[in-house]
């Protein structure tokens, strides 16, 4: 026991001489203007319902408040295997630090679009030349069963984004050490294009599931950050837009097509790293 006081004894000399002599590590200054920021991960989405149309030839229907959920399965090996990794919901960024707060980055969020199946949905419109959806609808009930539609965005909802954001250090008001661990908040805004894989079966015609240009996106965010020992970094987001798809492919037929506009909620978590080229 006396040996353990005298050698704490020592040890608290050594750290009250060192807090006197140095300054708090806390208030480093980490400079990152001119470095570039890399990050994947995973998100977790939510879509309100939407009002979809189908049109070609012999039709032209539209489905109303139609719901929609995402295909998260959790965190997998998938999300690191490179021969599966289209399977998961995944966020690909790469930014560069205009500033010390200041950022520019593009990314590609791969979200995951399924249109419930089974549910029921006012359908106005007509249908001729499609046994056994035949007729004239004006606001009738119709079930979506896998014989008359299958709709999905899921190779995926593919929205690639150009975004602005603004990273606020807080280390210092949290009492760490800014040289070993460093908190940023994060605001950003941003829009882009939507190259979805749209998977579809149409009233029986052959599944369609092709990329195809089909509308634009936009979003805001915020975020928080914590990079360790200057270049590693974990960091979650929730992310809130509107996407708007005019012309999305349901079928080998060029003449089919369907629209729809909606908002969706991400949650995201993602690992990446901060480096200077």
């Amino acid at each position: 026991m006396k040996k353990f006081f005298t050698l704490a004894c020592l040890l608290g000399s050594l750290l009250a001489v060192s807090q006197e002599t140095a300054e708090p590590v806390s208030f480093v200054k980490l400079h990152k203007k001119g470095s570039f920021f890399i990050f994947y991960g995973g998100n977790k989405d939510k879509f309100s319902k939407s009002d979809i149309r189908f049109w070609g030839n012999g039709y032209d229907f539209t489905l109303d408040n139609v719901d929609a959920h995402d295909k998260y399965k959790g965190f997998s090996i998938d999300y690191l295997n490179p021969s599966r990794i289209t399977i998961p919901q995944t966020n690909y960024r790469i930014g560069y630090y205009l500033t010390d707060k200041y950022v520019i980055s593009i990314g590609l969020d791969h979200m995951k679009y399924v249109m419930t199946q089974f549910q029921t949905a006012d359908m106005t419109g007509y249908i001729t030349g499609h046994a056994p959806f035949n007729g004239t609808y004006n606001h009738s009930p119709e079930q979506m069963t896998m014989e008359f539609l299958q709709f999905e965005h899921t190779d995926g909802l593919n929205y690639i984004n150009l975004e602005g954001e603004r990273h606020d250090p807080i280390s210092e008001y949290l009492g760490l050490s800014a040289e070993y661990i460093q908190v940023n908040t994060i605001v950003g805004a941003g829009g882009g294009i939507l190259l979805p894989k749209t998977n579809t079966t149409l009233m029986g015609q052959e599944r369609h599931d092709k990329f195809h240009l089909s509308g634009y996106g936009m979003a805001a965010k915020v975020g928080l950050n914590l990079t360790f020992f200057k270049h590693f970094f974990v960091q979650s987001e929730l992310k809130g837009g509107y996407i708007n798809m005019p012309d999305v492919r349901t079928t080998f037929d060029s003449s089919d097509h369907a629209s729809h506009h909606f908002t969706f909620r991400q949650t995201n978590l993602v690992f990446g790293g901060v480096f200077k080229v």
